[in-house]
């Protein structure tokens, strides 16, 4: 796999959100992003639904997680001045062989980066990468209510699939969750398969 490195002048794009900062980067992550993607990752586990994880993982844990993840599909970060300030990943999307061309996606941002446009910039680098490794469906989860999410999901193109109704206990109740899928790269028949 190749190392993917894409610095943005964000400032061309979003010229009234970002005054103070001119230049994010995103490339591909290494296991020694792993404390910073634990520290950016705990509070959706511990103050939200957003995750349905009880405990946040550990540094050791998420190093593993961004390993298994930079094998077969795709893990990439968002630095702002050096510091990493997000990060999306993919991984497989069921186990079953014929689902191999799908992909399950996340993105987290570091809290009060929300709807800055960052999280687009990130997303679409990953769709670029994953489409590289042939890769054709991206399908992403999320719990509902989640205005932010689900509002950078359908803005990306993912189409609303279903919803799986009650499917999570936390935080003292049921909670939804709502599945969407994009297609990142023409589907071809019979299809390469993936690297």
């Amino acid at each position: 796999m190749s190392e993917l490195t894409i610095i943005v002048n964000i400032s061309a794009f979003l010229p009234t959100i970002v005054s103070n900062v001119a230049e994010l980067m995103i490339r591909t992550a290494t296991t020694n992003d792993a404390a910073a993607c634990a520290e950016i990752y705990a509070p959706y586990v511990t103050d939200s639904v957003i995750s349905f994880e009880m405990v946040p993982p550990t540094d050791a844990q998420m190093a593993m997680r961004i390993a298994a993840a930079l094998e077969r599909h795709a893990w990439l970060v968002l630095e702002d001045e050096g510091r990493v300030v997000g990060y999306a990943y993919a991984h497989a999307f069921a186990e079953r062989a014929a689902y191999r061309w799908a992909c399950e996606t996340s993105i987290y941002l570091e809290l009060g980066r929300r709807r800055t446009g960052a999280g687009r910039l990130l997303y679409e680098a990953l769709f670029r990468q994953l489409a590289q490794r042939g890769y054709r469906w991206a399908m992403a989860g999320m719990t509902i209510p989640n205005e932010a999410t689900s509002a950078l999901h359908a803005a990306l193109g993912f189409i609303p699939i279903g919803v799986f109704q009650q499917v999570g206990w936390k935080n003292g109740s049921w909670h939804d969750v709502a599945w969407a899928q994009k297609a990142i790269l023409a589907v071809s028949d019979p299809p390469d398969e993936p690297q």
